[in-house]
């Protein structure tokens, strides 16, 4: 919810900014044509053309970068799932008394697993379950290797690479939280939509009355959009999120028990 409110009030700032913008630039139009001539906005089309199309190229850049990688998020929680029921199964190449202690271990490892994401937006909370499931892989690996020399070379053939892809793609997933553009890219971003917004009110001055419609419209779809980028680039903290896809790794711990 903090993070939804303080989304919220970026974009809200945002929004009230190029409003100030966009009739501070209409102001400052109407002021410089009353002391220049009509040429005076000669090449100035150029110039604005060339902030409208880099403010064009960024918005697409950013909406397309976190999308993508909203997506790839998604699909990590598919092949974790994936990689931790194929390692499950596996557990019946193992002699059949080795193997309550390593599925009690894969209900709690899983359940530390979901507990990690399901715990956001507490960090402390995720990080100390995150702690708990890589302590959870050692114990795991340990009692699977150990298993493997008591079952014959088929046995680790078979089970550990299955390991190795689980604990491999619970790496990555916990890598991919962190991923996201520099700050620098979102500061350019806000400071290219400031910088447009004056362009905007200035251009509106040479028809002499300013169009409000279209300048509360340009305001707002900007700070939407800069809404839904920060949205999309942190799934489990704002509106937008990946709870629904956590249901697969949460089939595959029902049909654990």
């Amino acid at each position: 919810m903090i993070f939804t409110l303080l989304a919220a009030a970026i974009a809200a700032v945002l929004f009230f900014a190029m409003l100030g913008l966009e009739v501070y630039g209409f102001r400052y139009g109407r002021a410089r044509a009353r002391h220049h001539s009509e040429n005076g906005r000669h090449g100035l089309g150029s110039v604005e053309g060339a902030v409208y199309g880099l403010l064009g190229l960024l918005v697409a850049f950013s909406f397309s970068g976190a999308a993508s990688r909203f997506e790839h998020r998604r699909d990590q929680i598919i092949t974790e799932a994936n990689a931790v029921g194929t390692a499950y199964l596996r557990l019946d190449v193992l002699p059949q008394e080795l193997q309550p202690s390593l599925r009690e271990k894969f209900r709690r490892y899983l359940d530390a697993r979901l507990a990690v994401y399901r715990k956001l937006p507490d960090v402390d909370a995720a990080k100390a379950e995150l702690a708990r499931a890589t302590a959870l892989q050692g114990e795991i690996w340990k009692e699977a290797v150990a298993a493997s020399r008591t079952a014959g070379m088929p046995a680790s053939l078979l089970l550990l690479p299955a390991l190795n892809a689980m604990f491999d793609i619970a790496s990555e997933r916990t890598a991919a939280a962190y991923a996201h553009p520099p700050t620098a890219l979102f500061a350019v971003l806000v400071a290219l939509a400031l910088i447009s917004a004056f362009l905007v009110g200035e251009g509106m001055s040479e028809s002499g009355a300013a169009s409000r419609l279209h300048m509360v419209s340009y305001a707002a779809v900007m700070a939407v959009v800069v809404y839904v980028v920060i949205d999309l680039e942190f799934p489990r903290f704002g509106l937008i999120r990946l709870s629904g896809a956590d249901r697969f790794l949460a089939e595959v711990r029902q049909a654990m028990q």
